[in-house]
């Protein structure tokens, strides 16, 4: 039998709970919970080096990259396209601790806790940055031409700017093949941003305002 200790315990830990999650929005047939938000600022102002500010205005940025996220996502699904292996992601993770804290396994983990972040949750956030950079290269790259005609336009609109990146003069043959992977970069966001714009507006998208204060 229980004793009035036990009761006490339970009633206090019942009247003092406090709900730590709830839908800040619901997009398409999902939600995005105020933990989702939280997580993407998290992980966000990590990367980007910059100080933890967890205010609206950066709850409303998190929510508008999750929506396009979901968006995405659910074009992955439907389009059945090809996803990377999550050893890409490891690879990122070896790469970022690399780049930013000299191959230091102790200093990244400190870091990450300054943030309130796990290993994991950085290596899904590095394999899905890969994975969109791969949709969006499947889904848009087909659909763009670039022809010798674009190469010369570019060539001649940016040549004082081409100049300066080189030390020496270069015939434009010779930087053709940057130029064309430049147009094409160019063309290929082009077409994604307008795609996402496109499918934007008819997705439904209902914000919870006060998930947000």
């Amino acid at each position: 039998m229980r004793g009035p200790g036990f009761i006490f315990a339970l009633s206090t830990l019942l009247s003092g709970a406090v709900v730590l999650d709830r839908i800040a929005v619901i997009t398409g047939t999902h939600v995005i919970k105020t933990s989702d938000l939280d997580r993407d600022i998290r992980l966000t102002e990590f990367l980007n080096r910059e100080p933890l500010k967890i205010t609206s205005a950066a709850k409303h940025e998190a929510a508008e990259r999750l929506i396009t996220q979901d968006i995405i996502r659910q074009e992955i699904i439907a389009g059945s396209y090809q996803r990377p292996p999550e050893a890409e992601g490891a690879a990122l993770e070896v790469q970022l601790r690399r780049d930013r804290f000299g191959n230091s396994s102790q200093r990244m983990h400190e870091e990450l806790q300054k943030y309130g972040l796990t290993e994991g949750e950085l290596r899904d956030r590095l394999l899905w940055q890969i994975t969109v950079l791969q949709f969006i290269n499947q889904r848009f790259r087909a659909g763009v031409v670039v022809t010798d005609e674009d190469i010369r336009n570019y060539y001649e609109q940016h040549a004082a700017e081409l100049r300066k990146q080189q030390p020496s003069p270069i015939a434009m043959e010779a930087l053709a093949p940057k130029i064309k992977e430049t147009i094409e970069g160019e063309r290929i966001n082009q077409s994604f941003n307008q795609w996402l714009d496109q499918t934007r507006q008819g997705y439904r998208v209902e914000y919870k305002q006060e998930a947000f204060e």
